[in-house]
């Protein structure tokens, strides 16, 4: 597969991480999407988020993809109903947190990936700063 046509196949991995993962809870899809040296990382992160935050819903803004890279800007909404960082569950909701994402790929799946949120807005509307 070429970068070219490896572009769009790399971004509907991101999209159904996102509806799949993020946004339907099946933690069982990980294991399609992220090479095997990775699930187990991601799985150690996604679960617990999901679990303080179980109607979590985040949105694709913008996916841009050259070669083996998928950049992606999200927004994502939840309500705080688990411990969170140490933190009881709050009840309160933050909403339209953006966050930032890089994926590499190789042979289809995220072989590498990094992010940045905004942690501090998610804190202050969360009513824990």
């Amino acid at each position: 597969m070429d970068a070219t046509s490896a572009s769009p196949a790399h971004k509907a991995v991101i999209q159904r991480l996102v509806d799949d993962v993020l946004n339907g809870g099946r933690l069982d899809v990980i294991d399609d999407l992220y090479a095997p040296e990775l699930a187990g990382d991601a799985k150690q992160w996604i679960a617990p988020f999901q679990i303080s935050f179980p109607d979590m819903r985040m949105e694709i803004i913008d996916l841009i993809a050259e070669g083996d890279t998928v950049v992606g800007r999200f927004t994502c909404s939840a309500t705080h109903r688990g411990e969170w960082l140490g933190h009881p569950p709050t009840g309160r909701r933050f909403e339209a947190i953006d966050e930032v994402s890089i994926f590499r790929f190789r042979e289809g799946r995220i072989v590498a990936a990094w992010g940045i949120e905004d942690n501090l807005t998610r804190l202050e509307q969360l009513g824990l700063r």
